[in-house]
């Protein structure tokens, strides 16, 4: 009997001795989007930029009857998103100039109700005429990414990111990413006519 309860000892440390359980590590959701393919937009207003050709829908319209305001919209169906672009034409007027900046400032301020931060990038491109600021929107705001870039005397163009979807900063998070670097394509290629 007193060799049945030793054998039982060793074999119950024999097994019992070996590889710990350890917990599982995280996953995390592996999104793989393609490598963006830009190509020269003229969608006949005053400017031409490269849009990545996974915006493979399109939609150009005249805001007003003057042409002094335009809108393209850069949709991307497999991402759920879309790059909403409006133009205004300036004349050459400080003050209006002074009203677009306010608008489109005021406009990523309105995002801080919901937005856990607004990160702004400075953009300024000399050689070209273009000057401006990209607002990347942290939390669950409706928009994750705006921006605006102007001439300074002539032309003003502001871009908003929305995700036909809830705002839940975590699932959108990848293609925000990757869209992100659409919109700062488009400011580093925007050429003004």
């Amino acid at each position: 009997m007193r060799n049945i309860g030793l054998v039982s000892i060793i074999l119950l440390i024999c097994f019992s001795c070996g590889n710990d359980t350890l917990p599982k590590p995280n996953a995390y959701l592996r999104l793989d989007y393609p490598e963006a393919d830009y190509k020269t937009f003229s969608p006949g207003f005053p400017f031409t930029f490269e849009k990545n050709e996974l915006a493979s829908e399109v939609r150009a319209r005249i805001l007003t009857a003057d042409s002094a305001s335009l809108g393209v919209d850069l949709i991307y169906p497999s991402l759920k998103g879309t790059i909403y672009l409006t133009y205004k034409k300036i004349n050459n007027s400080p003050e209006q100039l002074r009203n677009l900046l306010r608008d489109a400032q005021g406009f990523t301020q309105e995002h801080t109700q919901k937005a856990d931060e607004i990160a702004e990038q400075l953009y300024e491109s000399k050689e070209h005429d273009v000057y401006g600021m990209f607002y990347e929107v942290g939390g669950n705001a409706a928009s994750q990414s705006q921006f605006y870039v102007t001439d300074s005397i002539n032309h003003f163009l502001t871009g908003s990111l929305y995700f036909y979807a809830k705002p839940n900063y975590d699932s959108i998070l990848p293609a925000a990413n990757y869209l992100q670097k659409d919109i700062q394509h488009i400011m580093e290629t925007l050429r003004w006519k």
